[in-house]
């Protein structure tokens, strides 16, 4: 009877540790000390020199087509509006 009880217990602490893995983790433990005033102005230096970097970032004025110069004069350019009418699949047939 004993190890009837024995390996039903070994069987669920080996199922249930997959589940209690997944648990959140809390971390019980104060956060470490503050920040000095030096190490605050360095910080926001860093995120004013990035948000500057980023400003001088052109926004894009074009569309993006890679296949432009490949096609024709005589067709007619890709427009996002020809792929939400369009239902047929890949294989050519109607999408389910």
């Amino acid at each position: 009877m004993m190890k009837i009880l024995r390996a039903s217990m070994l069987m669920a602490v080996l199922v249930s540790g997959p589940a209690f893995a997944q648990a959140p983790h809390f971390n019980m433990m104060a956060d470490g000390p503050g920040k000095t005033p030096e190490q605050i102005e360095k910080q926001k230096a860093i995120e004013k020199a990035y948000k500057d970097t980023l400003r001088k970032i052109p926004d894009a004025a074009g569309v993006n087509d890679p296949w432009g110069g490949v096609r024709n004069e005589g067709q007619p350019k890709a427009i996002a509006k020809n792929k939400a009418k369009s239902k047929i699949g890949a294989a050519g047939g109607t999408a389910n």
